[in-house]
């Protein structure tokens, strides 16, 4: 009876042992499924989250280059009108300036030919009176030297002739110097030729008529008789 007792305590032992050792290794491999899925678990938490982050940031940058796109549209615009402003300032500056110039050269012809008209003018009248100028040249050649203070007449003749001749003087117009002069086809009109002694050929030897010169032109040329 003693042996079968032990027996049965022995088997009990053997069994509660087992039992236990089953009942570790089952609670064991729980465990283990359940750190498997708890790590499954976040491993896939992670993953959603980086899609999650990756896919927000490229959304931020979608939204950031549309704000961009956008603010540059209206640049890009401002830019346009701008280089056409500034076309149309070129053209209208370019315009003026043309307009300038054309007014300066415009003022400059006017006055030219208000000068030229002035001397023609000039011109003229200096002519009509160059023969008044001759008559009284004449008439006081014609009278003796002695006789031009004595004579009051001939005395204002006289003086009538130098105011005359200052008031040319005063209008620029001066007369042509002929007698020794060398012969020049620009001034002088050679209507005779003449020998002699004290002047060489081709030099002036006889002043015929007085020839005068208003400013650089010449009113009338000299008539002179020149050495052969």
């Amino acid at each position: 009876m003693a042996e079968e007792t032990k027996v049965e305590e022995t088997t009990e032992q053997t069994i509660e042992q087992t039992d236990k050792e089953t009942t570790e290794e089952t609670t064991t491999e729980v465990e283990t499924e359940e750190t498997k899925q708890e790590a499954a678990e976040e491993v896939a938490e992670e993953t959603v989250d980086e899609e999650s982050t990756e896919t927000s940031s490229e959304d931020v940058k979608e939204s950031e280059q549309e704000k961009g796109s956008e603010k540059k549209g209206p640049f890009k615009k401002k830019e346009k009108k701008k280089d056409k402003k500034d076309e149309m300032i070129e053209d209208l500056t370019d315009k003026v300036k043309r307009q300038m110039a054309e007014f300066d050269n415009f003022r400059k012809r006017t006055e030219k030919e208000k000068s030229q008209m002035y001397e023609i003018g000039a011109k003229s009248i200096i002519e009509k009176i160059l023969p008044v100028v001759d008559n009284f040249e004449r008439g006081l050649a014609a009278v003796p030297e002695e006789k031009h203070t004595e004579d009051p007449f001939v005395d204002g003749m006289d003086k009538v002739y130098k105011q005359l001749m200052t008031m040319l003087a005063e209008a620029d117009v001066k007369p042509i110097e002929a007698v020794g002069q060398e012969f020049d086809p620009n001034l002088h009109n050679a209507v005779m030729q003449v020998e002699s002694e004290e002047f060489e050929s081709g030099v002036i030897a006889q002043e015929l008529q007085k020839g005068y010169m208003y400013r650089d032109t010449v009113v009338r040329h000299s008539m002179v008789a020149v050495v052969s």
